[in-house]
């Protein structure tokens, strides 16, 4: 029950993250920022999903240090906005 619970929590998240992700990409792209932005959380997003894939196929450790990776590459597009 514990493994069922891990894995969708790590699908969950991950395609929380890749739907925040995208949005701000989305966001940054209209506006008049440099295109490392909206390029900086799109790739974020990007490994977020493949976190999500990762945790729905039960490698949720994989998944968490991915996703943390992730959150970590759309900071660094925040740290240039």
């Amino acid at each position: 029950m514990e493994v069922r619970r891990a894995r969708w929590t790590a699908v969950g998240t991950g395609a929380l993250l890749t739907v925040a992700g995208l949005a701000a990409s989305a966001l940054r792209s209209t506006g008049s920022a440099t295109a490392l932005i909206p390029v900086s959380y799109a790739s974020g997003a990007a490994v977020c999903a493949v976190a999500s894939v990762l945790g729905s196929r039960g490698r949720t450790r994989r998944a968490l240090w991915l996703m943390i990776a992730g959150v970590m590459v759309m900071a660094v597009g925040d740290q240039f906005d």
